[in-house]
């Protein structure tokens, strides 16, 4: 928290304005927007809801097909599941992790042959670092696929100068509790297209048709930010550049006492663009380091220390089970050998030091 919040936050119960929507809402949606570069965007309940929303908008329905990349986590794909559409997993680019252009071209065409349509791509920015938005829609353009951005984990960096989430249909946001701007949970829908954001806000709020009495020409969802959280979200978007700062500051302290160790390497950051490092995420290869990223994550434990794994791929959980991958092999690799440290806006340059001293003795030890 910086402190702001509680300011925003007082305001909305001096107002007594609790319920979901209200004041502090539509000021978000205003702020955010104008941060992003999007004229439009809808405040919601979480990312989540967002993709559940663009599922609709698209009129995902089963058989259908949705792309999505692997290493991801699994609310990008399940929205469209659960419309009934078949998922088509994509492996990761190994120069920036994210979804690789040239699988993605082979899907589809894949699709294509087999006379399938892919209904969506959802394109995910990977740990705050955009994927290559321009050759994915170049790819999907051919094939006349929406292309829908995943920024949940990418608020305050950028894609060729440009704020993470333009170009696509639309740009979805997280605001859970552990993302770089949090409103505890919540999450936002951006897009160019304002009938796309006013249909979504509609259905939103429970398909509600204007009329004095509640009439429902059809089936909404209850998916509006509450007016309370809002409020922390205006807070939070105020210091939303500081907090990026402070993630790049981490992972340079990181970078600085870990990088130099033999078989230890770090998430490369894409040319094209600036990462948000919203996550500091190393890598370890055993074969030079003697220990797995398994027994590195036990030893921070042991000094009450969380880190976790990367992303488990989609196309190895139990759920996905026999779906379609194209590659794989990379992001397989990753979630072997990666690790992500602790890396909150919170974080001292001593608390950096302590974890990295304990990561160290771990890896002396083998």
């Amino acid at each position: 928290m910086s402190g702001a919040e509680k300011r925003f936050v007082e305001e909305a119960f001096a107002s007594n304005y609790i319920a979901p929507v209200g004041p502090m809402v539509d000021a978000f949606e205003r702020e955010f927007a104008a941060k992003i570069g999007s004229p439009h965007a809808v405040a919601l309940s979480s990312g989540t809801a967002a993709l559940h929303l663009m599922m609709r908008h698209l009129d995902v329905v089963p058989g259908d097909c949705v792309l999505c990349s692997t290493l991801t986590f699994v609310a990008s794909i399940t929205p469209a599941v659960q419309m009934g559409a078949t998922p088509v997993f994509i492996d990761s680019d190994e120069a920036t992790w994210n979804m690789n252009p040239d699988l993605l071209a082979e899907a589809l065409a894949d699709l294509k042959r087999k006379g399938k349509r892919a209904k969506a791509v959802i394109a995910v920015d990977l740990y705050g670092q955009c994927c290559d938005h321009d050759r994915i829609r170049e790819v999907c353009r051919a094939h006349d696929v929406p292309v829908i951005e995943d920024a949940a984990e990418a608020l305050g960096a950028t894609y060729k100068n440009q704020p993470a989430g333009h170009g696509g249909v639309a740009a979805v946001y997280s605001f859970n509790g552990n993302k770089i701007l949090t409103t505890s949970g919540g999450g936002m829908l951006a897009s160019s297209d304002e009938k796309l954001i006013s249909q979504a806000r509609f259905l939103a709020s429970q398909a509600r048709d204007p009329a004095a009495h509640y009439e429902h020409s059809q089936l909404g969802y209850n998916y509006r930010l509450s007016n309370v959280l809002a409020a922390i979200g205006r807070g939070q978007l105020t210091q939303l550049d500081a907090f990026v700062a402070k993630r790049r500051r981490i992972f340079e302290w990181y970078a600085a006492r870990l990088g130099a160790l033999p078989g230890v390497a770090f998430m490369p950051e894409a040319p094209y663009g600036r990462s948000n490092r919203w996550l500091t995420v190393m890598t370890l290869d055993p074969s030079q380091t003697g220990a797995t990223p398994e027994k590195i994550r036990l030893a921070l434990e042991a000094e009450n220390i969380e880190a976790r794994p990367v992303w488990k791929p989609m196309h190895e959980q139990p759920v996905f089970r026999g779906c379609a991958i194209h590659g794989g092999a990379v992001a397989a690799r990753l979630f072997r050998t990666g690790l992500c440290l602790p890396s909150g806006s919170a974080l001292t340059e001593n608390d950096v030091g302590r974890v990295a001293g304990v990561v160290r003795n771990a890896l002396a030890r083998g």
